[in-house]
């Protein structure tokens, strides 16, 4: 079982980063699409009260643009938009987002980088407050075809994705490019969300 120490501290070693965006929302609808609709646009607190990470960017959009870096398609339009993974892929994604977008010379798939299994149970961690019968979703088109997509062989240079960033240009920010993993358990929704920024 995870607590909230563990969850906690392994959602800052591996995503704390201004343009990473983590936050858990109950699940209320059998479409939990609304219930990510309101994970993304702020408008449900954690269940548990655990961590969430988007103080920095949310910030910019203010009242006026909530969802902010998102640009959410509507409800009943999001799984077009998303694909099916399984729990190691997801892991794998979640490993992905510690990268830089702008690259890295020792990215997280390299078999030397140091920490490389820590990333990933860290990664793990996180999964695993949704539970073993947790369901997983993501916008990287890798998965288009295969529930099981090497995220930390491919890095973040390779994965294309269905955009759900906002075209609004804010703060001199421009947003190019993003990964999104999705998390879906009986009673809660998790969001993670990597945005290529600068």
């Amino acid at each position: 079982m995870v607590t909230e120490a563990d969850w906690n501290a392994a959602a800052l070693r591996l995503l704390d980063d201004p343009y990473v965006f983590v936050a858990t929302g109950p699940r209320r609808h059998e479409d939990w699409a609304h219930d990510v609709h309101a994970v993304l646009y702020r408008a449900v607190p954690d269940p548990r009260g655990w961590i969430r990470l988007d103080a920095e960017i949310s910030e910019i959009g203010g009242p006026a643009l909530p969802a902010y870096p998102f640009d959410p398609p509507a409800a009943a339009e999001m799984p077009g938009r998303l694909y099916r993974l399984e729990a190691e892929a997801a892991a794998g994604a979640l490993a992905v987002m510690t990268e830089e977008w702008q690259a890295e010379p020792a990215p997280v798939r390299s078999r030397s980088r140091e920490g490389r299994e820590a990333v990933l149970a860290d990664a793990r961690t996180l999964l695993g407050r949704y539970g073993p019968g947790a369901r997983y979703w993501t916008n990287a088109t890798a998965a288009a075809s295969d529930p099981a997509p090497d995220f930390v062989g491919a890095c973040l240079e390779g994965t294309r994705s269905h955009s759900f960033l906002t075209s609004a240009y804010l703060g001199g920010l421009d947003l190019f490019d993003d990964l999104g993993l999705i998390a879906v358990s009986d009673d809660e929704v998790g969001v993670f969300w990597s945005i290529g920024a600068y």
